[in-house]
């Protein structure tokens, strides 16, 4: 299907969509320190599967599921198995807001590993995007000065950053080996081996006594609304406004992150934060080109 103009209704998405995965930030502080990160990731990655696995057989996907089953599993342990279990861990010392700004690194890792194994050409604007890019990890770094003491902390910032590096070579994969498999059927696939993967490991850190009560909601939210429904509205907004538009939430889920986390958790948002995460979003913005699509697109819709 070619993209086409986009309407209210796919900027409405658009910031749904954003809102939503800022959220499941806040979802994994919650409920990581109560189900350990392997427990609740099987959770996620098993709640979301049953939403999108009838999703799939509806479509008539499943057959791409079986004849890619090799790319897919391998996509599935740097796209959803290993990335998650690391920022489900992160989230354990770190706060939510501090963890999703991290995560907005993913780009450069992109661009670093597809220079690095594929010798995909870097533009000078992109490289001093990655520096200003990082600067912002630095600063937020630095801004954490009190947690920062504890080597705890350390080990959960470098597996906030570790995640990216895994997401970014995840997207070099799926771009190189997997472009004419639908996102439905590779999103399925990847749950179904990453559910089968942690199962071990779920059963081996399954709480003693199993919580009750509200907690679950953030569990089955962080699975069923942030991961299966997520991904079913990204993959439309794709399919009707393009890649160029759907993928601009990186700039937004950082914000809806630092605002639910301030909201639900109490998380301080200080001065050096925003502008922490104002640098890496530039740097995005730079280092994919993004900046630049905005601006034009920009101008152009005022022009009208």
């Amino acid at each position: 299907m070619q993209a086409r103009e986009p309407a209210l209704e796919d900027y409405l998405v658009l910031i749904l969509l954003s809102a939503i995965w800022g959220a499941s930030f806040l979802f994994l502080r919650i409920s990581s320190p109560v189900f350990g990160p392997f427990f609740l990731i099987e959770m996620r990655v098993t709640s979301a599967l049953l939403v999108l696995l009838p999703v799939c057989i509806a479509l008539g996907k499943q057959h791409e599921i079986v004849s890619n089953w090799r790319p897919i599993l391998l996509l599935s342990f740097c796209n959803m198995t290993v990335p998650f279990c690391l920022l489900a861990y992160a989230t354990l010392s770190i706060g939510a807001g501090f963890a999703s700004i991290i995560n907005a690194t993913v780009p450069f890792f992109t661009a670093i590993i597809a220079f690095t194994l594929w010798q995909q050409r870097l533009s000078l604007i992109a490289i001093v995007g990655m520096f200003v890019g990082f600067l912002g990890v630095v600063l937020l770094m630095l801004d954490y000065s009190g947690p920062l003491a504890s080597s705890t902390s350390l080990l959960a910032i470098a597996a906030g950053i570790l995640a990216s590096v895994f997401y970014g070579l995840a997207i070099n994969l799926m771009a190189r080996y997997l472009p004419a498999v639908s996102g439905v059927a590779v999103t399925t696939g990847s749950l179904i081996f990453s559910s089968l993967t942690l199962l071990p490991l779920a059963l081996w850190q399954m709480p003693e006594i199993m919580p009750t009560g509200s907690i679950w909601l953030s569990v089955l939210s962080l699975g069923i609304i942030c991961t299966g429904f997520a991904f079913v509205l990204f993959y439309r907004l794709i399919s009707r406004v393009g890649s160029n538009l759907a993928v601009t939430n990186t700039f937004l889920i950082p914000l809806f992150s630092l605002f639910w986390a301030n909201l639900f958790l109490a998380e301080e948002v200080t001065f050096f934060m925003l502008f922490a995460c104002t640098l890496v979003l530039t740097g995005v913005g730079l280092t994919t080109g993004s900046l630049t699509k905005l601006i034009i697109f920009c101008k152009t819709k005022l022009a009208r």
